[in-house]
């Protein structure tokens, strides 16, 4: 298992369009992803849970990746994040 805090830039947060990009980017990894946010894990491969978790711009979440390719789904994921969302 890996993990790594980063802080969402995207002004807007995650909303359908910005959470579809994250699943877009992540969809293609055997390794289950979660982010974690406020105590609360959300499956970072559902769209409706990263939506209802209302994550805001400038909120701090964990990425939490475990399976074979942990370390790949990680790096995509902060990426996808630390580039605004887009």
């Amino acid at each position: 298992m890996v993990s790594r805090k980063i802080i969402v830039t995207n002004p807007d947060g995650f909303h359908l369009r910005t959470a579809k990009k994250l699943i877009d980017k992540t969809s293609g990894f055997t390794s289950n992803i979660t982010i974690i946010f406020k105590d609360t894990r959300i499956d970072a491969k559902s769209i409706i849970n990263i939506m209802l978790a209302c994550i805001k711009c400038g909120s701090e979440i964990e990425i939490e990746c475990d399976g074979a390719d942990e370390q790949q789904a990680l790096e995509a994921a902060v990426d996808v994040i630390e580039n605004g969302l887009e």
